[in-house]
């Protein structure tokens, strides 16, 4: 008789635990953790037409727009100059999230043994175009010698470090729409590999302006005819013909669970498992099969120790596209098969925030393991039957979760899943929506 092959948290050793104690956002449907959920779950959009005197105005029919940031609110007045606003979403992000974690760099962790992990899609790309012009109308004194620190892609990672005194490792990602989930994910590798007790985490995107609206448009990747901008982002949807440009920032704080519970931190969520693939396809499209993405979340399960079975909910990547979508529904019915857990793309209301778009979702993803309930996916009035799933739509569902996984596809082929789970810290965040 031949023995039952053990399930993956039998093959697997225990590994040691870590917890989100602090989350802070920067987005379409507001800043505040509990706004910006509350928000989701009752389907209240972000997404809007673009306002005279914006710089995409005339360039984006509709656009997720985030909350202007005085760089004085994030950086003293004499540092200011030449700061692109990507990294001034992720200074007032991160602010948010230590101070909802009640963490002071010196106090509670040593500066050695805290990192810090911002991604990016773009970096700063407006304040590189707006010093090209100036460099073409005024030669090479027109150009400010504050461009560099503004603009290059680790600067949301530096500012950070260099504002809170932290010491450990440090890093930034780029790899475009998977890049926020991705430094998620770094998080929890350097928690287990002992690197780092507490890991700064997350995404940021500024990229609302003339020329990556250009480019999207002319690729025909954004969505288009909607008289109600509100409308337009419609992930799994029939009528979906394309995504909606957001911008924003996430960041996280992860925490070894032990050091938590040392500090008496409640945890929204534990870290579980991340899994990551390529789809080694095409440049911009995913694998019609699915079979990257699905590579992708059958790592995190393993990673997590878990059977598709414990997974009661995923926060897809769901961007609005024709292609994407179908994909994606593929390779979630290859994993799940006809047990599918529910599913549903908070980009309906937020658009998608390119490289901060991970990070945004998997703060999502953690506060939907704390409250217990699910957040809808907006303008899905006609699911697709291509996109047949079980989509929370109409309103949001309360679910208690054993398990949740977070999915981020990226042009380049570049895929990666999160899992989520319910805290182990001794003190958790409570589920009747009481956020600190």
């Amino acid at each position: 008789m031949t023995a039952a092959a053990p399930s993956p948290a039998a093959r697997r050793p225990a590994r040691e635990s870590a917890v989100v104690t602090g989350v802070g956002l920067v987005t379409p449907v507001g800043r505040k953790p509990e706004e910006v959920f509350d928000a989701l779950l009752g389907g209240r959009s972000g997404i809007t037409a673009v306002p005279l005197g914006h710089p995409a105005h005339g360039w984006l029919p509709a656009a997720g727009i985030s909350p202007a940031i005085d760089g004085r609110e994030v950086l003293p007045p004499t540092e200011t100059r030449c700061v692109d606003r990507f990294v001034l979403l992720a200074l007032a992000a991160a602010d948010d999230a230590l101070a909802d974690a009640g963490l002071v760099v010196g106090r509670d962790v040593d500066p050695r043994r805290i990192a810090v992990v911002l991604a990016t899609g773009g970096g700063g790309l407006e304040t590189f175009e707006q010093q090209s012009h100036r460099r073409l109308e005024r030669g090479r004194p027109g150009v400010s010698p504050y461009l560099l620190p503004g603009m290059l892609s680790n600067m949301a990672t530096a500012r950070i470090a260099i504002k809170y005194g932290i010491r450990g490792y440090s890093s930034a990602i780029v790899t475009a729409c998977a890049a926020g989930a991705q430094a998620v994910a770094e998080a929890l590798r350097l928690i287990r590999a002992g690197d780092a007790d507490v890991v700064v985490c997350g995404g940021s995107e500024a990229s609302l302006h003339p020329t990556i609206a250009a480019a999207f448009t002319n690729a025909r990747a954004l969505s288009y005819g909607w008289d109600n901008p509100e409308q337009a982002s419609r992930p799994f949807d029939r009528r979906r013909n394309g995504f909606v440009l957001g911008e924003g920032s996430a960041v996280l704080v992860v925490e070894r669970a032990a050091h938590a519970d040392a500090r008496g931190a409640a945890g929204y969520a534990d870290l579980t498992g991340w899994g990551a693939s390529t789809d080694a396809h095409h440049p911009t499209m995913p694998r019609p099969d699915g079979e990257g993405a699905a590579d992708s979340m059958r790592a995190a399960l393993d990673d997590a120790g878990l059977a598709p079975a414990d997974v009661g909910y995923v926060n897809a990547h769901g961007t609005g596209t024709k292609i994407g979508d179908i994909a994606e529904t593929a390779a979630l019915r290859s994993v799940f098969g006809d047990d599918q857990p529910a599913v549903s793309s908070t980009k309906g209301a937020t658009g998608h925030l390119l490289g901060a778009s991970g990070a945004v979702e998997a703060v999502v993803t953690a506060l939907a393991v704390a409250r217990g309930v699910l957040p809808p996916t907006l303008n899905l009035d006609d699911p697709d039957p291509a996109c047949e799933l079980d989509h929370v739509r109409d309103r949001a569902r309360a679910a208690p979760i054993r398990a949740a996984l977070s999915n981020s596809f990226a042009f380049g082929g570049h895929n990666l899943s999160l899992i989520f789970g319910p805290p182990t810290t001794r003190a958790i965040r409570h589920q009747s929506g009481e956020f600190r």
